[in-house]
């Protein structure tokens, strides 16, 4: 009985969207959502599974730790975030527009990438011009950057900021600060000024930005550089994908060899097959099931507990 019902509500919805997408589309997966007012699902799982629709996909997919999955290896974005706002869904009919459309948010993100970078490198630079010896810092610390801005898959999709619930712009500002032979002081009022301008940017309604960040010592990631837990996984993942922000490129090329010596892209790569490998199963059994999905099956394959990532 729940599996006719389950049948039947598909059925009615996969009219309802194809009539949708022959008057409205080419549409975004959010755009698809709010229009046709459909559980997120069961809109992913009729747009990916009639051949009357095609969906095309924008950007990157790239490695994240999840301690939820298996080996830890999953891609990033989720499907559902994938689907929300990187996909176009359109008729084959619409081809030409699907492509234009897709073109245009590719660009837009790559764009909102770009602003993104440019304000963690402004903010940075004038934190390190503001303190009392930023020569030293500039040759004894580097700034890296990581997450959605390294990979040019940032967005401005507004969501609560964990810690106090505040709306933010989208992807926030993975900073990864790496100091070798800096004075504890000067570390503690770098700390400080950080955290003052993470505060700001949260609470300033010009911005309503979030830096997330951490200051480590070069001995401390190559202790971590051993990727033997989740922790120096993540942290080791981090530093492989992370772009030159600021500060001392003797530093940051260091840590670029170190990683190499540690054989980190060789491990990163076998374990981004496996995270694609369980997607591609995912998709399959989300496309091919025949019941609603259980909440525990929901978050493991469909959605993800956390979309940010934790520094260490």
């Amino acid at each position: 009985m729940v599996r006719e019902i389950f049948n039947r509500i598909t059925g009615k919805a996969l009219q309802k969207a194809i009539e949708l997408l022959d008057t409205q589309g080419p549409l975004t997966g959010k755009e698809f959502i709010e229009k046709t007012k459909m559980d997120e699902f069961l809109a992913w799982r009729i747009c990916n599974s009639c051949d009357k629709i095609i969906t095309k996909t924008v950007g990157k997919r790239y490695l994240r730790f999840d301690k939820h999955v298996e080996e830890y290896a999953r891609l990033s974005p989720s499907i559902i975030r994938e689907f929300y706002g990187y996909t176009v869904i359109g008729t084959k009919a619409q081809t030409e527009e699907i492509d234009n459309k897709a073109r245009l948010i590719h660009q837009d993100i790559i764009e909102i990438s770009k602003k993104k970078f440019k304000l963690a490198q402004d903010i940075i630079r004038k934190i390190v011009e503001s303190e009392e010896n930023p020569q030293i810092i500039k040759t004894s610390a580097c700034f890296i950057i990581a997450g959605d801005v390294a990979h040019e898959m940032s967005h401005l999709e507004p969501r609560p900021e964990p810690s106090t619930g505040e709306l933010v712009k989208g992807s926030d500002l993975d900073i990864i600060v790496i100091t070798q032979n800096l004075p504890d002081s000067i570390v503690k009022n770098l700390d400080s000024a950080i955290y003052e301008q993470k505060s700001f940017l949260l609470k300033n309604p010009s911005y309503n930005e979030e830096i997330d960040y951490i200051i480590k010592d070069i001995k401390k990631v190559k202790e971590q550089l051993k990727f033997d837990c989740f922790e120096s996984m993540v942290a080791s993942k981090i530093l492989h994908e992370g772009k030159y922000l600021y500060g001392s490129k003797d530093i940051f090329e260091k840590i670029k060899k170190m990683l190499l010596e540690e054989g980190i892209p060789e491990k990163i790569e076998a374990l981004e097959e496996r995270a694609l490998i369980n997607r591609e199963y995912a998709i399959s059994y989300l496309l091919n099931c025949q019941e609603p999905l259980s909440e525990e099956e929901s978050m493991k394959l469909f959605y993800t507990k956390e979309e940010k990532e934790e520094f260490f």
